[in-house]
């Protein structure tokens, strides 16, 4: 009897892939409590988000509602994030809660900026955790459009508060507190530097050259620009609004809404596409702020995001093409391909 022809095969694909951390065990023993309660959370989102976009589309209803949306909404943000990382509801939802009904009820100038910059953070954080992994063009873009629609509610969330705040400072207070809770996550969801390959690791290196180049370009060019570059670009800024109603944003075309498409396309094959999506925080966080000066027309800043999402996407779908090249046809047929699994949307990540 001949012995079996030696030769390379294929990895075994007959075992279903894990995720490859722990996770909770889940709060409610009975599945249909959990659905319930899910169900109850995503009833106030949609009530907070319809309640909140009154501040800024004229409905004739009561300036009442505006406020108690927002701290409705930033309740479910809470929740949210806090029951995806894993974190601890009966520490995070009381606190919560405590500074919302403060908000409402002390109506303080150091209230309402907290509770609208706690707002614009849990939005902006939540909206990318919220994502799943995506093999596919399809998949990725759908996640692209769910991550957006969370953090535009924030947006509306953030301009019901109505908060006296000085737009500069403000946007970049939630920008460091945003960024410092997206990486304190994916830290804790195990994606530690030490786990990044030498290719992903440029592309992290050469994604936080591209944010720091951006934005220090950017100030230098408002505070030390030459008068002709700084007049050329006033004129083109200028130009765009009146052409186009609206001027989409470089930090959001170039840098967050890219990595949100790349970040939820990588997570499909490796863990360390969640270090990518911590530059996609940038961007909702830069949305979630944008109206939260009164004197902001929701016009504008509505097409000047719509111009930045579609221009997103574009650079967002270019890259992916780029980063996510299939091995060749050599190795493709000795390897099966690399599939990672993550808990459901509403599941804790860890």
């Amino acid at each position: 009897m001949s012995a079996p022809k030696a030769g390379r095969r294929r990895l075994d694909a007959s075992v279903l892939p894990e995720y490859d951390l722990p996770t909770r065990e889940p709060r409610f023993e009975s599945p249909r409590a959990a659905r319930t309660l899910m169900l109850l959370v995503f009833v106030a989102w949609l009530v907070g988000t319809t309640g909140a976009a009154t501040s800024v589309v004229a409905v004739g209803t009561p300036t009442w509602v505006e406020r108690p949306s927002a701290a409705l909404l930033m309740v479910v943000f809470a929740i949210g994030l806090t029951h995806r990382g894993g974190g601890h509801l009966r520490i995070w939802f009381p606190l919560t809660v405590l500074l919302g009904g403060l908000a409402l009820i002390l109506e303080t100038n150091l209230l309402l900026v907290s509770a609208a910059a706690a707002t614009a953070v849990l939005a902006a954080v939540w909206a990318v955790f919220v994502t799943r992994p995506a093999a596919t063009l399809l998949g990725a873009v759908g996640e692209y459009v769910l991550a957006l629609a969370v953090a535009l509610s924030g947006t509306v969330g953030v301009a019901a508060w109505n908060a006296p705040v000085n737009y500069q400072r403000f946007n970049l207070i939630v920008l460091s507190v945003s960024l410092g809770l997206a990486i304190t996550l994916v830290w804790n969801l195990g994606a530690g530097l030490h786990g990044l390959g030498r290719q992903n690791f440029a592309i992290l290196l050469g994604v936080a050259a591209l944010v720091v180049l951006v934005l220090a370009y950017s100030s230098f060019v408002r505070t030390h620009g030459s008068q002709s570059v700084v007049q050329a670009l006033s004129d083109l800024v200028i130009w765009m609004r009146q052409t186009f109603q609206g001027v989409p944003r470089p930090v959001e075309v170039f840098i967050g809404f890219p990595a949100l498409i790349v970040g939820v396309s990588m997570r499909s094959k490796r863990r360390e596409g969640w270090w990518i999506l911590v530059f996609a925080v940038i961007g909702t966080a830069v949305l979630t702020t944008s109206l939260v000066t009164p004197g902001a027309f929701p016009s504008y800043i509505g097409l000047s995001t719509l111009y930045s999402s579609i221009l997103g996407l574009l650079v967002g779908l270019v890259l992916r093409r780029f980063l996510m090249k299939e091995q060749d046809a050599r190795l493709s047929r000795v390897f099966a391909p690399v599939v990672r699994v993550e808990p459901p949307r509403f599941a804790p990540l860890k």
